[in-house]
Order: structure tokens, then C-alpha cells, then sequence
């Protein structure tokens, strides 16, 4: 995987004693952009005052970060600071965040799962990018710690979580707010980059608070991010999925957001799934319109997901329910042990890379 002229992603570092700020990843060291480039905006503790800047902003200041990483290497040096020497910290403050549900093949296997006796797919999952409303509060980056949720399991019965899971997704990241709809035309006017994100999901939970009204505490207890925040300048893009029924006017693609990404999830240092982003039926630009047609505004720091990545193939689920089929096929692990859903202790890290290029990892444990 690349962290080279290429790629550049921002994030937030700080050193022993020093404040937060801003920098970009290259190789194995953060470019502190404060220092290097002069400009106070990179001296915030997070990357939202630059990113409200907007398109234009940050394809200059990319440009003349690729430049003195290239042609001014030797002033370049004196402000490249070893990895191991930071402390990374959540990228950018989350304003709102959105959970969408774009994968035809989790939908599916999670229908077949919840209503084994009907039709895997609602009336409505062809014709808009299906979504819900989730907490900021308890966006993390990565590394940080996850405690095991309680709640209501079934009726009566109040307990910790035993079915914690995952979910393996892209999230974008929004930079220059709008007080209207947000065609999506317009997509890349208003979303900085993308971060990998693991939402964290109490199945038993969910399964039993979510009809009518959807996911709320089997999913608001944690969701965690990379602490690199990739540029969209960065992507390789290929054409969206086909659609069939074609979708309403406002949901038409202008462009080819499908994006050319290929995770790993691994458990307690094995790969357990490869799930694949091309797949994806929904696009991102698609999602950003529907979020925003009844009149939404977006804000800088607004994150919206992707929701669970899966291909049709086992090997390629984004998610333990599908993975071992809500615990019926556990996980098989080299060491002997085996796994239904997340147990105390256990690590879950979640890697991509977009063409040639690393967009790095999110990582936690269950405690």
C-alpha cells in the first residue's frame, strides 16, 4: 500500500506537550502543515476550518503540498515528523452524521436473515438510497476503545449485548456547507474526501427495537473512523453499479462515482472478509442528493456512510451476521477458536486501498 505523492491524506497529530493540528501522511511520517506551508488554518485541532475553504482551496493547497514534497524535499525534511512520534486524533469535529444502507447484497442477506419468509428486499430499496440519522456524539477515531452496549434483548429481558458485530464501510466527508438541496451534480463542490468507518451494531438489540422506526441503540453507541481523511483528488473512479428501475430524475448520476476501494477485515490478526466497494448499488453522490432533496442543509464536518460493503460471495461480507449467518457458520480462526459475534478482547481492524494507493485502517476493541 502507497502513502506516497499520490495519496496525502490529512489528519490530526499532536506531539508530547504540543497542541493538536493539522498534517498529511506521507510514507511513515506526518508533513506538518503549520509549520511547512505557513498558514495558521492548518494550526486548528481539527480540519474543518479548511475544509469549509472549499473545492478550489483544497486543490491549490494539494497541489503546492505535492510540490515541496517532490521538488523542495530538503526544506521538506525539516518538518516531516516520524509516525512513531504522534499521537493521532480524530480528524475533523462530526456536525451530523447519516448511516445509509447501499449494498444490494448486505440488504439482501440481511432480509433473508430478519425475514426469512419474505421478499429479502422492501418495496422502497431500488428506489432511493435508504438511510437513518445516527449520533455524533459517539463518532471515535480509531484505536479507541469499545465498550460492550446494554439494552433491551426481548421483551422483558434487559442485559449486555450478545451479538455485537460490525459493519465494514466508506464514509464521506462533508467541507462546504449548503443551506438547500444538494443535487448531485454538485458532489464534489461539497465532499472533501473519505475515511473508512466500522459502525458498531448490537444485532439482539436492533432486532428487537428497530420496527417501525429503524436502527437507535443498537447502533448510537459507537461508530469508529481512520484518522486519515483521503481526498476525493486522490480517488480512482469507475462507473456506478446499473440501476434498474432507472431512479427519479434527482437521484440520476452526473458523473462516475463508483469508486475502485477493496477492504479487508481482520479479527485478532486474521482477514475474515475482503468485501468489495464496486459493488455498491447506491452511489455516493446519489446519497448526498436524496439526504438534502427535501431541503436539508449540510454543515462542514457532516459524515455520511456508506452503510455495510458486501459482495455476493461469503468471503466478501462486510459483516459477522452475514458472515456466519447471524451465528449459525462461526468464524473459524487459524488458532482453533471460533466466533459467531464479537467477543470481550477481541480486535477488529478494517484496511482499503483505492487503486494503488493505502487509505489506511480503523481499528478497536471490545472491552
Amino acid at each position: 500500500m502507497s502513502w506516497g505523492i499520490d495519496n496525502l491524506p490529512y489528519g490530526v497529530f499532536s506531539r508530547q506537550g504540543e497542541a493538536p493540528r493539522v498534517g498529511v501522511r506521507f510514507g511513515d511520517k506526518v508533513f506538518d502543515l503549520a509549520a511547512a506551508l505557513h498558514d495558521e488554518v492548518f494550526a486548528a485541532p481539527s480540519l474543518n476550518p479548511f475544509m469549509a475553504r472549499g473545492r478550489q482551496a483544497w486543490h491549490d493547497t494539494r497541489a503546492l503540498i505535492q510540490n515541496k514534497l517532490d521538488s523542495d524535499r530538503g526544506v521538506a525534511e525539516s518538518h516531516l515528523i516520524p509516525l512513531e512520534q504522534v499521537r493521532l486524533h480524530l480528524p475533523f469535529e462530526v456536525a451530523d452524521y447519516v448511516d445509509f444502507y447501499c449494498s444490494l447484497d448486505h440488504a439482501s442477506n440481511i432480509g433473508k436473515i430478519f425475514r426469512p419468509d419474505a421478499e429479502p428486499l422492501l418495496p422502497n430499496w431500488k428506489h432511493l438510497p435508504v438511510g437513518y440519522h445516527g449520533r455524533s456524539g459517539t463518532v471515535v477515531v480509531s484505536e479507541t476503545p469499545i465498550k460492550r452496549p446494554h439494552g433491551q434483548l426481548r421483551a422483558g429481558v434487559y442485559g449486555p449485548c450478545a451479538k455485537l458485530d460490525i459493519e465494514a464501510e466508506l464514509g464521506f466527508v462533508v467541507g462546504v456547507p449548503s443551506e438547500m438541496g444538494t443535487p448531485a451534480g454538485a458532489f464534489e463542490d461539497h465532499v472533501f474526501g473519505v475515511t473508512l468507518v466500522n459502525d458498531w451494531s448490537a444485532r439482539d438489540i436492533q432486532a428487537w427495537e428497530y420496527v417501525p422506526l429503524g436502527p437507535f441503540l443498537g447502533k448510537s453507541f459507537a461508530t469508529s473512523v481512520s484518522p486519515w481523511v483521503t481526498p476525493l483528488e486522490a480517488l480512482p473512479r469507475i462507473p456506478g453499479r446499473a440501476q434498474d428501475p432507472e431512479p427519479l430524475d434527482y437521484l440520476r448520476r452526473q458523473g462516475d462515482w463508483g469508486l475502485d476501494i477493496q477492504m479487508e477485515v481482520w479479527l485478532n490478526g486474521e482477514i475474515v472478509s475482503r468485501p468489495p466497494y464496486p459493488t455498491m448499488y447506491w452511489t455516493p453522490d446519489q446519497m448526498l442528493a436524496h439526504m438534502t432533496v427535501n431541503g436539508a442543509s449540510l454543515r462542514t464536518g457532516d459524515l455520511f456512510a456508506s452503510g455495510t460493503v458486501s459482495g455476493p460471495a461469503r468471503e466478501e461480507r462486510g459483516s459477522f451476521m452475514e458472515l456466519t449467518w447471524n451465528g449459525t457458520d462461526p468464524i473459524k480462526l487459524a488458532g482453533g477458536e471460533t466466533r459467531a459475534f464479537l467477543q470481550d478482547g477481541d480486535t477488529v481492524t478494517i484496511r482499503a486501498t483505492a487503486g494503488g494507493i493505502a487509505l489506511g485502517e480503523v481499528s478497536g476493541t471490545i472491552g
